[in-house]
């Protein structure tokens, strides 16, 4: 197995260009997953948005703070109406897009209503369900009509693929890529080399890289072995194991990010049996040792414990919910729902992220004191989202962080397009819509907090912890903030040689 994987990640590097590895100064060398085998595209909104590249060459109206809240991007200021059914976005002046037009109101009206265009099934549709009518009131001021109350809309509009294209462009942006951001698409090639150019008039300044070029490494393993043969300058996401390949290295250097980044979780689906019955899908679950597990994947102090809900610890919603290992318990279920003697279960999975196969492994062990047995099946990582993620009736999934209401509308409403545990609980969906509508933040905090401790006695979806993201750089990197993915602001990165 050793040899095999070994024979992989050479054969990767190999089918690189020989003068990436030589690329210095003024080019910046990064990777991504190939997890939609190809056909990502430059359309923000798409459901197959090549989003290494849109955080790059486009901007947000709003984008996060490192505390996660919302501060000015594209919109300079924003306010609503004594109901909260109207929010008002006032625009930054003098913006330009990368083909010389000018930002302006229209482009915002324009993006936000084919994002709920049907026939482009954009995944951000159920994040903005709650938008009814968006207009521009003048050049410079949008006006977003809801149909209902949503005290927190702001939090949506911030969500990272919700970035500003040209009025019109919907069919083309796909291969375009025009923004406002610090960098213009030169080449689009998601299955070899993408490159990025800089944009001398973006309007936060100039970035101080000239290139960056982002290379299809689909095996977590072979992007690895590529940062530490210099082949690429950045890795998002590092495990325990690895991040021992890079310590008391003076050729590198290393980050930690606080985040709610659940990025290995087993999802179960709900509409196949026997993960139907609810007895099932908690004694799955609970059979789990989440604070070993943590020790085990991610190293000592790698994680937070999260008890099967993606609110993380900086959310402002988050409840505290306790969720120890219960071997008996879960024993006591499966026997209730008809399966005294255990149960037999094909986790698929992948190396499309670096934690994954490790996860289900300690899981595996775990949960087998149980009558559990978990048989691990592995998949290409290549297509892993469009050929096996929401298909399988058990498989790993990871998510980036998401404010509390955007992320239980994308993964948990029963009509949400990423529903991927396929969980369809009508209450709730409805104390959803009452938590979002609550103007007193006392009352929606507790509602909000319901709504995870519902997850955690019902749901689908197995999250045993939020990533204390690890970063490695190589040395020559400079200007890269402490901050979780969708918040880093690229143009302040530079290189060296």
């Amino acid at each position: 197995m050793i040899k095999l994987k070994t024979f992989i990640v050479t054969a990767v590097l190999a089918v690189l260009p020989i003068s990436l590895a030589q690329a210095a100064g003024g080019t910046f060398l990064t990777a991504h997953d190939l997890g939609f085998g190809g056909s990502e595209n430059a359309d923000p909104i798409h459901p197959n948005r090549f989003w290494q590249v849109t955080e790059k060459t486009m901007n947000r109206l709003v984008r996060p703070s490192a505390a996660g809240e919302p501060t000015p991007d594209l919109a300079v200021s924003w306010s609503a109406n004594d109901a909260a059914t109207e929010w008002t976005f006032k625009l930054r002046a003098g913006v330009k897009f990368h083909d010389g037009t000018d930002f302006d109101a229209a482009d915002v009206v324009d993006l936000l209503n084919r994002i709920k265009d049907p026939e482009l099934d954009s995944p951000v549709a159920s994040v903005l369900a709650v938008m009814e009518k968006v207009e521009a009131i003048d050049p410079l001021t949008v006006k977003i009509s809801l149909s209902a109350a949503h005290a927190d809309f702001p939090m949506l509009i911030m969500d990272y693929r919700i970035r500003m294209t040209p009025s019109g462009s919907g069919d083309t942006i796909g291969k375009t890529g025009i923004g406002t951001g610090p960098f213009i698409l030169e080449t689009l090639d998601p299955e070899g080399t993408t490159v990025l150019k800089a944009n001398p008039d973006y309007w936060e300044g100039a970035p101080a890289v000239e290139t960056i070029k982002i290379i299809a490494i689909p095996d977590a393993q072979a992007r690895v072995q590529a940062l530490l043969s210099g082949q690429i300058d950045m890795l998002r996401h590092i495990s325990a194991q690895e991040k021992v390949l890079f310590e008391n290295n003076p050729k590198f250097k290393i980050q930690q990010v606080n985040t709610g980044d659940w990025l290995a979780a087993i999802v179960f689906r709900t509409d196949i049996e026997p993960f139907t019955d609810v007895r099932v899908r908690k004694a799955v679950r609970i059979a789990a040792d989440r604070e070993a597990m943590i020790n085990l994947v991610l190293g000592p102090g790698g994680g937070v414990v999260t008890c099967d809900h993606p609110v993380w610890t900086g959310d402002q919603y988050r409840a505290q919910i306790e969720c120890p290992q219960q071997i008996d318990e879960a024993k006591r279920l499966l026997a209730e729902a008809g399966y005294p003697d255990g149960i037999e279960i094909d986790v698929v999975t992948s190396d499309l992220r670096a934690l994954w196969v490790d996860m289900v492994q300690v899981y595996q062990q775990q949960v087998a004191a149980a009558g559990i047995k978990i048989n691990l099946v592995k998949a290409p990582a290549d297509g892993y989202w469009s050929d096996v993620w929401m298909k399988k009736p058990v498989v790993t999934t990871s998510w980036g962080q998401r404010p509390a209401d955007q992320v239980f509308n994308e993964a948990y409403r029963s009509t949400a397009s990423w529903n991927e545990s396929y969980w369809k609980n009508p209450e709730f969906d409805r104390k959803l819509d009452q938590a979002r509508q609550e103007l007193d933040r006392a009352k929606r905090t507790a509602l909000y907090q319901d709504l995870q401790k519902m997850l955690f006695e019902e749901g689908g979806t197995f999250t045993p912890f939020h990533v204390n993201q690890v970063v490695v750089t190589s040395a020559r990197v400079t200007g890269l903030p402490v901050m979780f993915d969708d918040g880093v602001q690229y143009h302040n990165v530079s290189v060296g040689e």
